[in-house]
């Protein structure tokens, strides 16, 4: 069974019609109890991430997410999923995040023209990861936002994307994947991810 973390915002639904979808049973849940009794965890997301860091905290799922991944649960960030992760946001007033990757969650320069970043955009790996196994490297995925993952370290950047320049779309730490753009709004591609996440057992 597959938990969808429900902190009181993020694009839920979408994420669990495209798991049953693929055939995987799966809860759109706040329990913890249920999030740790999960084979693995979707944290999908829209929205500012101070905020989304005090509905985290304040209903005890930072504590449960960093359980379940030292434990080798396999985990995937979606779009905000992808910033919470890291150790902070410079979104807003800025907020310490799970500090599960080192990095920040930054904003585009000011000298790119148009934010957000909307729209489709391909995704191209720089280190293998079953995560894109299958998946055409002339791919696109569908994006919208502001900010974006930037890691520490340059290996734990799984694929990169050019918008004006190019950033960190996909990261990923031992059992812990997270995308920057919306698998569940992807078509056929964005599907092939999340059965790939769907069978992989956080090994790489």
């Amino acid at each position: 069974m597959i938990a969808i973390v429900d902190y009181r915002a993020g694009n839920l639904k979408s994420v669990e019609r495209a798991v049953i979808h693929l055939g995987y049973d799966c809860v759109i849940t706040s329990d913890t109890e249920v999030i740790g009794a999960a084979d693995r965890i979707i944290f999908p997301g829209v929205g500012a991430g101070a905020a989304a860091m005090d509905s985290i905290v304040r209903s005890g799922l930072d504590e449960v997410i960093r359980i379940e991944i030292k434990g080798g649960k396999p985990f995937l960030g979606i779009c905000l999923g992808a910033q919470i992760i890291l150790s902070e946001t410079k979104e807003g007033p800025g907020a310490r995040c799970l500090d599960i990757i080192p990095g920040v969650a930054r904003r585009f320069p000011p000298e790119v023209r148009k934010v957000p970043h909307m729209g489709w955009n391909t995704a191209t790996p720089v280190r293998e990861h079953p995560f894109f196994s299958g998946i055409d490297p002339r791919a696109q995925f569908y994006f919208v936002h502001s900010y974006f993952p930037v890691p520490e370290n340059e290996s734990h950047v799984v694929a990169v994307t050019d918008y004006e320049g190019s950033f960190p779309s996909v990261i990923g730490r031992g059992n812990v994947i997270a995308a920057q753009f919306h698998p569940e709004k992807s078509g056929k591609s964005g599907l092939r991810l999340l059965e790939n996440f769907c069978r992989w057992d956080g090994r790489l």
